[in-house]
């Protein structure tokens, strides 16, 4: 359950029904309406919120249309048991559910097509298709919305009605009820029959594709990132929007997933979804000259089997982690890492990817990391704990939640002198193990806790007016990205989202200038001594990374990237391999402070931030960062842009040298077709002339004496 209130609903709609069946035996009309209108109320609440209990009803054969058809027949089991068996709104009420149900075929059956017929073979953003296609606007989201939950609901008004017929023997209020159900129901369908047939339905998929393909002849892409992944793996493609932004080459991203392109950020760069790998296969992609890949997924090979692209594999992250050396990698033309690390760190695996297919490009997404400046004077120092999530098997290495997580906060929450926590966890924490769970749980209450004590603490004042003044000034901000951005459901459907989807440029940069503006305004808004638990996706991790002064994490790409800040951090050495062995398997913990699983050693880290002159880990952090990320200049998006161009230049040199081979064969098979067709004729001349050289037959006396009379 998601919450206590969803469980609390779950709970009523269970008893509901033995309690409906109840009050139809006994029988009581008062008690029937009571648990009616508790099981009505309870399945709507958990439609809304759209609780899990709900799927898992259907799954065991108690769905929607059953309670509906349950609650139902109770009710006309309690007329029997009224004795109103012989009364004329018994027959009604039973022909009215059998037609009632009769409507659900037609509904159902259009509001499927309308759903399919809406749904392209691609989405798109960025991509012009309404000057090539004609795209019908969404049917109003009333109609379509939760569709068989609205219908079902239009039973309310025969329930209800027959229920007043049941209490006060007047067949009225029942026929009324009755005659408004069949009357909604059939309006419902009729409702949605515009939208299953003429102008108002998309174009069919074949022209949908043409018009794509048409689209990208001209736009002529040159390189394309491809992205596969599940909705919780969105941000494994967006932290890498802004670097296509940024290159010299004509890009393009293409997704499978639609609910990637639902939960991709904004960006300006075109993007295609093709959830069908055939359609995918057949698109026009003879320009593309680079194809860029953040996740090593299945999927991927409907990309890579095309020779004309040189195919790359970037990543989401850069660590020590199995994943960062994956032997699927060797199925890329090349390997780009951030810095020299990451070309040792496959030559150690030895996972077949050569030393030569490795390219160390930087770090592109790590530019709005701010370097270290030291605490400023008067304010207490900020450490983040920034831990990984358990991962996909109970490796003790993969986080310090389970064993770690507790002790580095109540020691980073007791430390004297002070210090703030910030707690931000992997959006992922949680998902596997119910174990990460309740610890991520319970560490998020000390640290909510500890922030209340604080806060009541005469010693921590507040700047009242100059906190009025942020907040303030982050409602008029989150005012005005509300305006930009517009409601989640501005775009109506995906057919919708693809006609007008493009871009607008200068609302694209208002945006990004109010999203930086948010930020800052965001932590002018809070104390800066408070303890505070970060989830979502505001405030980003690389801005926690800049009002920290220090971090505890785990072995994970976050270690590497918060090196490009300089500052002091500390890693949880879970496994207990000890601080060598930890070290030799890890190249990102060299320059950090190792910690156990009981978090002993967070004096060091401390003392560190209290004392940058006397860190004795200061010069080992900046070497540390040059071999991970690679040198400052030049920076990392003129390397990146450097490399896509390189890898351009090789697969045209290769296209080039493919067309002038194939030329060549042609041109021998058109020689040696020629030569065939010369030796064919003089073969046919030489034949000719040897039957002109032969003498005739002889003709007989009988022939010869029939030539001369008829001469």
């Amino acid at each position: 359950m998601g919450s206590a209130a969803e469980l609390a609903a779950a709970v009523l709609m269970m008893l509901g029904f033995p309690a409906l069946m109840l009050a139809a035996l006994v029988p009581n009309v008062p008690a029937f309406a009571a648990a009616t209108a508790v099981t009505y109320l309870s399945d709507h609440y958990l439609h809304r919120k759209g609780s899990y209990l709900v799927s898992r009803l259907s799954k065991v054969r108690a769905g929607l249309s059953i309670r509906f058809l349950i609650r139902q027949l109770l009710l006309v089991l309690l007329l029997a048991r009224l004795d109103l068996r012989d009364d004329l709104v018994f027959y009604a009420a039973i022909a009215c559910f059998i037609a009632f149900y009769g409507l659900q075929a037609p509904h159902g059956a259009l509001t499927t097509f309308i759903r399919n017929r809406r749904r392209m073979p691609v989405a798109t953003r960025n991509v012009d298709l309404k000057t090539r296609i004609r795209i019908p606007d969404a049917p109003p989201k009333r109609l379509l919305n939760r569709s068989a939950e609205k219908i079902l609901h239009l039973d309310l008004a025969a329930v209800v009605g027959i229920l007043v017929s049941a209490a006060t023997d007047s067949s009225v209020a029942g026929f009324v009820g009755i005659g408004l159900t069949l009357a909604l129901g059939s309006l419902y369908v009729l409702a949605l029959m515009p939208y299953a047939r003429g102008k108002k339905t998309p174009p069919r998929d074949d022209e949908v594709l043409a018009a794509v393909d048409d689209w990208l002849g001209v736009y002529k892409p040159e390189t394309v990132l491809y992205f596969s992944g599940s909705k919780d793996s969105a941000y494994q493609v967006n932290m890498w929007l802004e670097t296509m932004e940024h290159l010299e080459s004509r890009p393009l991203i293409i997704l499978r997933e639609r609910v990637i392109l639902a939960n991709l950020a904004p960006t300006t760069v075109p993007v295609i979804c093709v959830p069908g790998g055939v359609h995918l296969m057949n698109m026009n992609l003879s320009t593309v000259r680079v194809a860029l890949y953040a996740a090593n997924v299945g999927k991927n090979i409907h990309m890579l089997r095309v020779p004309t692209m040189k195919h790359v594999f970037i990543g989401h992250g850069d660590s020590d982690k199995l994943a960062s050396v994956n032997p699927y990698s060797k199925v890329y033309d090349e390997v780009w890492t951030a810095g020299r690390a990451g070309r040792d760190r496959y030559a150690i695996a030895d996972v077949g990817v050569r030393d030569e297919d490795i390219v160390e490009v930087g770090r592109p997404q790590l530019a709005p990391i701010q370097t270290w400046q030291g605490v400023p004077e008067g304010r207490i120092p900020t450490v983040l704990y920034a831990p990984t999530w358990e991962g996909w098997d109970d490796n003790p290495g993969n986080t310090s939640i389970l064993l770690a997580g507790e002790n580095i906060v109540k020691r980073l929450l007791t430390a004297d002198p002070q210090v703030r926590v910030l707690y931000k966890p992997h959006p992922f924490t949680g998902t596997r193990s119910p174990k990460a769970a309740a610890a991520h749980r319970r560490i998020k209450a000390l640290i909510e806790k500890a922030a209340a004590e604080r806060a009541a603490d005469p010693a921590f004042t507040i700047d009242t007016a100059a906190q009025a003044e942020a907040k303030a000034e982050l409602t008029r901000i989150e005012a005005r990205l509300a305006a930009l951005s517009g409601r989640g459901g501005d775009k109506g459907d995906e057919a919708e989202g693809s006609r007008d989807g493009m871009v607008d440029i200068k609302k694209h940069q208002e945006i990004a200038r109010l999203r930086a503006e948010w930020n800052d305004a965001h932590w002018r808004s809070v104390p800066t001594w408070e303890h505070r638990v970060v989830t979502g996706a505001q405030p980003r991790l690389y801005d926690c990374f800049n009002v920290s002064d220090a971090m505890v994490s785990d072995i994970s790409s976050v270690v590497s990237d918060f090196i490009a800040s300089g500052k002091p951090y500390a890693v949880t050495d879970s496994a207990e391999l000890g601080v060598e062995e930890f070290k030799l398997q890890n190249t990102a913990v060299r320059a950090a402070v190792i910690l156990s699983n009981s978090a002993a050693e967070l004096g060091e880290l401390l003392d560190a931030v209290r004392d940058p002159a006397a860190d004795p880990l200061a010069e080992d952090r900046t070497e540390l960062k040059q071999y991970l990320l690679g040198p400052d200049e030049p920076t990392s998006i003129q390397q990146f842009n450097t490399a896509v161009t390189n890898l351009a230049l090789k697969a045209e040199a290769r296209n080039v040298g493919q067309d002038s081979r194939i030329a060549a064969e042609l041109g021998e098979l058109g020689e040696q077709a020629e030569q065939e067709e010369k030796t064919e004729q003089v073969e046919q001349a030489e034949q000719a002339e040897l039957a002109n050289a032969v003498p005739a037959p002889r003709a007989t006396a009988s022939g010869d004496a029939e030539g001369a009379t008829a001469g």
